[in-house]
């Protein structure tokens, strides 16, 4: 499996796991020419979640949400906004996750969500 398709599972892998914990996935995969957003959902309460998916393999000495920089935070709160005013929810509450997906040797799917990872 190359890099991109281990990206793709673990996106769907952590699509998953939010709905299994009820929340309705909206987009996946937004794309604008400011960035990307690998997943956008809602939650039972109402609040938007933007979640950024790193993938990565088990590494002791640095974890997945490192690879989201102050850039790409900027990249995602660009996209965010301009995905909120185009759906006309830019009134709804909102917050950013990262959701850090390990393969583990099993076949199955590490995941952990670190919610409100940093805010606009």
């Amino acid at each position: 499996m190359n890099r991109a398709e281990i990206g793709r599972r673990g996106e769907a892998v952590a699509a998953r796991y939010y709905q299994k914990q009820g929340c309705t996935l909206l987009v996946h995969n937004y794309r604008v020419k400011m960035g990307e957003i690998d997943l956008i959902l809602r939650e039972p309460d109402g609040t938007i979640v933007l979640c950024e998916v790193k993938t990565r393999s088990p590494d002791p000495l640095a974890s997945p949400a490192e690879a989201v920089t102050l850039a790409k935070q900027r990249k995602l709160i660009r996209a965010t906004k301009y995905y909120l005013q185009q759906t006309g929810q830019s009134d709804e509450p909102a917050r950013f996750d990262v959701a850090e997906v390990t393969p583990l040797d099993s076949g199955r799917w590490m995941v952990h969500i670190i919610k409100g990872a940093f805010t606009a």
